[in-house]
């Protein structure tokens, strides 16, 4: 990478030209990431101070909250600068920096959603092996071995990128660097590094939704085979919850990336949205809102704030 590709600046066209929405979008997506920040950053806590949610489970689910806040935060505050400000530049750097980070979160959070599945399986198909299985040690051994193949995965994906000659237009048409949009403006022969690129994401995506299939594959035949429809009805509400998070990220996710960059639509950028922004948004409610240990936790959490709220006001002077 020469040094004259570090002076290039790019323009980041963002979601829209029209001066008249901006401003209601950007108050739009600054309250989308507010709530998550505030949720998945509620999720980590809760956990945290929960002795009943320190679970393999559990644990897997703080790392996807923590990514869900990492990789919304590489994205929204660019992109809600942008919606205010009428200079859109992005210095290469920066550009290859956000793309990189962005690209290696995504990846971790796939990893995360085949741990989640096969820690599932585990628990609903072999129950009395789980505990030796899944050991506090094999936890940490998966993610952070998740967190390693995903920064080589993204170095690379970036170096392809960002490696090439940027002699021609200088405008990205997308609100933030990601891959597809970037690679457009290269001018030299792209087709070596659009191979190792979807090679990458063939392995990470497809790769970990096989393993997502498979699990679920098993805990299907598995709940089949149980003679109570209470127990039955537990497993799949257990499930529930780590299903939807999957299709929402992997539904965007095969739209954007698993196509050649020149069938690439203007849709691209209403996927992105989702999977960039709104994602990390919902990804707190779907595993509180369906899931009833984490009610339960969240309930005794507020009813304990409340106690002590209340104590206090009985003991504070003037009362």
């Amino acid at each position: 990478m020469g040094g004259n590709q570090t002076q290039i600046e790019f323009i980041l066209l963002g979601i829209t030209d029209s001066p008249c929405v901006q401003t209601p979008l950007f108050v739009f997506f600054l309250l989308i990431y507010i709530i998550t920040l505030v949720g998945n950053i509620g999720i980590i806590t809760l956990v945290q101070v929960t002795p009943s949610l320190h679970t393999p489970m559990y644990f897997f689910l703080t790392h996807f909250a923590f990514i869900d806040i990492c990789y919304s935060t590489v994205v929204s505050p660019r992109m809600l600068a942008d919606l205010l400000s009428e200079d859109k530049t992005i210095s290469f750097t920066a550009c290859m920096m956000q793309s990189q980070s962005f690209t290696h979160f995504a990846i971790v959070e796939c990893h995360l959603l085949a741990m989640m599945a096969y820690d599932r399986h585990m628990a609903i198909c072999q129950p009395l092996l789980y505990v030796t299985i899944i050991s506090s040690r094999i936890c940490w051994q998966l993610v952070t071995s998740s967190y390693l193949f995903a920064f080589f995965s993204a170095t690379i994906c970036t170096w392809c990128v960002f490696g090439g000659s940027f002699c021609g237009p200088n405008c990205i048409d997308h609100f933030f660097c990601d891959e597809v949009p970037v690679l457009k403006l290269v001018c030299s022969d792209t087709h070596s590094s659009e191979m190792v690129i979807f090679a990458f994401v063939t392995i990470n995506v497809v790769g970990t939704s096989v393993v997502i299939l498979l699990s679920y594959i098993s805990i299907i035949r598995a709940v089949l085979r149980m003679c109570s429809a209470q127990s039955r009805a537990r497993a799949f509400h257990t499930c529930a919850s780590h299903l939807t998070a999957v299709a929402l990220l992997y539904g965007s996710a095969f739209f954007m990336y698993l196509q050649p960059p020149s069938r690439h639509r203007s849709l691209d950028k209403v996927a992105s949205i989702f999977y960039a922004v709104v994602n990390p948004m919902l990804n707190p409610f779907i595993y509180s809102l369906r899931n009833k240990e984490v009610k339960g936790a969240l309930a005794k959490c507020g009813k304990k704030f409340f106690n002590s709220w209340q104590h206090k006001s009985v003991l504070s002077p003037g009362t």
